[in-house]
């Protein structure tokens, strides 16, 4: 893909499986990829002055082994209602995203506001009792809590003023609900391939 700008934005809840579609495509185009939770999920888990770890963080803060945590993702939701947070973790995001060679990035408001300007927008989402049940069997513990709390950071998510989950207009959805992982990457590459430039 040489020196071509092109990015590929992917949206959508918790367990939804937008993580494992975004690291398939930049593997099968050779593109670059940022899981932008975990910006956040750094930042929350470093504690202190949100605005001050979102400003400063390292890559030692994206390395932590607690990232993928429970807590780590609750504490994401938390510190990205916080309007200076999401402003210093913006301009990494779009400078990731509009590099040479093809980017893919995955969160929550990358088409909507990271990136309006993707040339493709993929909308990941599943119910909330398939979302739970992959959680579950990802991190353990009690079922029913874990769609418990799955459905108090949507809410969270979805209120929030500043760039609120939600899909962006023209955004492709993508219900993985009743899909294998193949079929779900299948999807999101044949998407992708259809609007890669021709050369």
């Amino acid at each position: 893909m040489s020196a071509r700008v092109f990015t590929v934005a992917i949206d959508g809840p918790a367990a939804a499986g937008k993580g494992t579609i975004a690291r398939a495509v930049a593997e099968r185009f050779g593109f670059r990829h940022l899981d932008t939770g975990l910006l956040y999920r750094a930042v929350g888990a470093r504690g202190g002055d949100p605005v001050v770890a979102a400003r400063t963080l390292s890559p030692a803060d994206l390395a932590r082994a607690d990232l993928r945590t429970a807590a780590a993702g609750q504490a994401a939701s938390r510190v990205a209602t916080i309007p200076a947070v999401r402003e210093a973790l913006t301009d990494f995001q779009r400078r990731f995203a509009r590099q040479e060679g093809g980017a893919v990035l995955d969160g929550r408001d990358i088409g909507t506001v990271i990136c309006p300007e993707a040339e493709v927008k993929l909308f990941v989402t599943a119910s909330d009792e398939v979302r739970a049940r992959r959680r579950w069997l990802e991190l353990g513990g009690d079922e029913a809590e874990v769609l418990a709390s799955l459905r108090e950071r949507d809410s969270r998510d979805s209120a929030r003023a500043a760039a609120p989950l939600k899909p962006a207009t023209d955004a492709v959805i993508l219900d993985t609900s009743a899909m294998s992982v193949d079929e779900a990457v299948a999807r999101a590459i044949a998407e992708v391939e259809r609007r890669l430039p021709a050369g």
